[in-house]
């Protein structure tokens, strides 16, 4: 029997998680595999983790502050799921995610294909539009649509991953440096230096609404106080510091300069970004 450890954090959404989980438990899972579910609550004040308790009790479910948000809440999920057992596989799952029926069996079949030793994407739409929503992007960060078979990706979007524990043995858990964001993208990046590829399965696998917005920072109807606010919190997407150390890691001191520096013009003076980019 082998063995799958599907971690999630969420935080104050309890109706989208309860359908993530339902979602989950429905699909197809093959008989040769087992499956637990290790779920990080981080603070949350809606009575997220007593209904999970009371439908689903054979969750698992970790306690955060409030403070952990995604990166940190998944890499709190792994900890927990490795001091448990010694998983065959690792899930990445968002809360507002909802995989297709077949989702597990697709992934799992190409995880076998490539000998489990490579990480399978699950490309996301929207139900809304069927539109693409999250997947994976080539190496100048073009955004890749699934095909009928599995597909390179320089890194991905963390909604619905399937980490082999042979990838986990070479390369380790998520970064908790990262609070919110990046986290996802940094390990794509660092399996690539370990000669692990990043593949998106065939087809789109599962919903996740995209976000229809850009960040808030960069919108001129915010006042400059809330932008800087926004930028520099944990929920800013690109946080500078963050966004300075995985660029410094991945891409070298020139090209983390220069995206710190972009990142606070566009802050800064958002119209004038706007401007630039319509005239090319």
């Amino acid at each position: 029997m082998k063995t799958i450890a599907t971690l999630i954090t969420c935080h104050n959404r309890k109706d989208k998680t309860l359908s993530c989980l339902n979602a989950l438990f429905n699909s197809q899972l093959p008989n040769a595999y087992s499956l637990d579910v290790f779920l990080v609550d981080d603070g949350s004040s809606d009575g997220t983790s007593q209904a999970i308790s009371e439908e689903y009790p054979e969750v698992t479910i970790v306690q955060g502050n409030g403070n952990l948000y995604w990166n940190r809440g998944m890499h709190k999920a792994w900890q927990r799921a490795i001091e448990t057992k010694d998983y065959d596989y690792y899930l990445w799952l968002n809360d507002d995610t909802y995989i297709f029926n077949n989702a597990l069996i697709v992934m799992l079949a190409s995880a076998e294909s490539t000998n489990n030793k490579d990480i399978i994407v699950a490309a996301c739409c929207s139900v809304k539009t069927g539109k693409l929503t999250y997947s994976g992007f080539n190496a100048i960060g073009s955004q890749l649509h699934p095909t009928e078979k599995l597909i390179h990706a320089h890194t991905f979007n963390g909604n619905c991953v399937l980490i082999p524990k042979y990838v986990y043995e070479k390369i380790g858990t998520i970064d908790p440096l990262f609070h919110h964001a990046i986290g996802d993208m940094d390990y794509g990046l660092r399996a690539s230096k370990k000669n692990i590829k990043s593949l998106i399965a065939p087809k789109f696998l599962a919903y996740c609404e995209g976000h229809d917005t850009l960040p808030t920072w960069c919108l001129h109807t915010v006042p400059l106080t809330k932008r800087i606010r926004f930028l520099y919190s944990p929920l800013g997407n690109n946080q500078p510091y963050y966004y300075f150390r995985y660029a410094l890691r991945h891409f070298g001191i020139i090209v983390a300069l220069r995206h710190i520096i972009s990142m606070h013009l566009r802050m800064l003076f958002p119209r004038l970004w706007e401007k630039l980019k319509s005239i090319h």
